[in-house]
């Protein structure tokens, strides 16, 4: 911007405020973007690369992601990723079209199950994850809540 006596400063918003929420497309490379974006949006927010409470987000958003693409898929239909930040706690929610597939996490002492797997690493990593009937349509919401340490907010 210019103005009659020279250019003038201006201050940019950081690209992502607030929560965050967007549609992907149900495909491995519309997980990888989710998880990117998550990251993204984690360090814009004070939560640098490298710490790892970032790091674990970015896991728990990247395995939600990856069961929306795997078990929540149906052709042409995108899944939602939401991120919101409040009272020492960032909850991660993703959203598939897919209600009759609920999500579980394998059990199988032998370390034999064929899936499940990313589920148990969410259930380590969150403070309390769960699932819901999807609220606007066919389909399911799985969330995770992470508690940051310290209790601070993003």
């Amino acid at each position: 911007m210019t103005s009659e006596t020279g250019p003038r400063a201006v201050s940019v918003p950081p690209l992502f405020t607030g929560d965050f929420t967007m549609r992907f497309s149900s495909t491995p490379r519309g997980a990888r973007l989710a998880r990117r974006l998550a990251a993204q949006w984690l360090d814009e927010r004070g939560l640098p690369h490298g710490d790892t409470a970032h790091d674990e987000l970015v896991l728990i958003t990247a395995e939600l992601a990856a069961n929306a693409v795997r078990h929540g898929r149906v052709a042409g239909r995108d899944f939602r990723l939401r991120l919101a930040a409040g009272e020492g706690t960032v909850r991660v929610e993703v959203t598939d079209v897919r209600g009759e597939r609920t999500p579980v996490p394998a059990r199988d002492a032998d370390g034999e199950a064929e899936s499940g797997r990313g589920l148990l690493l969410v259930e380590r990593l969150a403070a309390r994850w769960g699932w819901a009937p999807r609220g606007d349509g066919p389909g399911k919401t799985v969330w995770a809540e992470y508690r940051l340490p310290g209790g601070r907010d993003l």
